[in-house]
């Protein structure tokens, strides 16, 4: 949720080097102002949304965030579009949210407005999203970070949840997907002391799924994205929304999921081309249908 960026990264540079003016995926609309928007990939089939807000350290406020869901939608839509990555600076990821705008928020507002809700908008996604992260991923950052369905880390990453310094604590899953994750002892060690872990320890503990030097992390998490759109879409949605449930059901009713999903693939072109391929030793032209 929430970091106190004077308190918590008094180390880190008044300024940051700024990055290239935003593009939108879409040719309407003016440009998004706390985003960098493209598309990436030798067939241009990875969407990138880069968080742009340099000065804050990428903190989410209520406007990035709604920008955000905003691109979200924009390669949810676009048939082009195979697998969506999120990441932020060399810096940070994002260092949380932006404590100026919620620190006066009441309980009634909270409660009224459902205060944080929109911030789950990358877990409705169909498409795979990959959150490459660099730096500070901090409260809000880390629960980014985590609603994605890979985490790929520069080596400099830290993960925190530290809210309880705040005197409140994580408000966007962090206590939920964090368990999930790295399991309850290392989890309530993080969400009660405040601590963070390096990516190295994240990995160790099956946060994140591979380390990359900083430099080369964006094009890695790029390149991943372009191995999932080579893909059928339409059977990776499958795959994803499979893998998905086992954080929702138990074990059997799961399993269940899943043949019911496979059984599905059968009813797809792309399942009949993919197995083609395989028996005449070919590579495999998906269609998505």
């Amino acid at each position: 949720m929430a970091v106190p960026l004077r308190a918590l990264l008094r180390s880190a540079p008044a300024r940051l080097p700024q990055l290239r003016a935003p593009a939108r995926p879409c040719s309407a609309g003016p440009p998004f102002q706390y985003l960098v928007v493209e598309k990436k990939g030798a067939k241009q089939n990875v969407g990138l949304i880069q968080l742009n807000r340099p000065k804050a350290l990428n903190a989410l406020c209520n406007n990035l965030v709604e920008e955000m869901n905003q691109a979200l939608e924009a390669f949810e839509k676009d048939p082009q579009v195979g697998a969506i990555v999120i990441t932020g600076s060399e810096k940070a990821f994002a260092a949380g949210a932006d404590i100026k705008e919620m620190h006066n928020r009441t309980f009634q507002e909270c409660y009224g407005s459902n205060f944080l809700a929109h911030w789950n908008k990358v877990t409705t996604v169909r498409k795979p999203v990959i959150a490459a992260v660099n730096g500070y991923a901090l409260g809000g950052g880390c629960e980014l970070a985590m609603m994605c369905d890979i985490i790929y880390a520069g080596e400099k990453a830290q993960f925190g949840q530290p809210e309880i310094l705040l005197g409140t604590i994580p408000g966007a899953g962090g206590t939920q997907r964090l368990t999930r994750a790295v399991g309850k002892s290392l989890a309530m060690e993080m969400v009660l002391t405040g601590d963070r872990i390096s990516a190295q320890e994240a990995k160790e503990a099956g946060l994140v799924s591979k380390i990359y030097p900083v430099e080369k992390l964006l094009d890695e998490a790029i390149r991943c994205g372009e191995k999932i759109a080579g893909n059928s879409k339409l059977v990776t949605t499958m795959a994803k929304e499979a893998v998905n449930t086992a954080f929702e059901m138990t074990l059997s009713e799961g399993v269940k999921m899943e043949k019911r999903l496979f059984h599905t693939t059968f009813a797809t072109d792309d399942q009949k081309e993919g197995m083609a391929a395989f028996v005449e030793k070919r590579k495999a032209n998906f269609t998505d249908h």
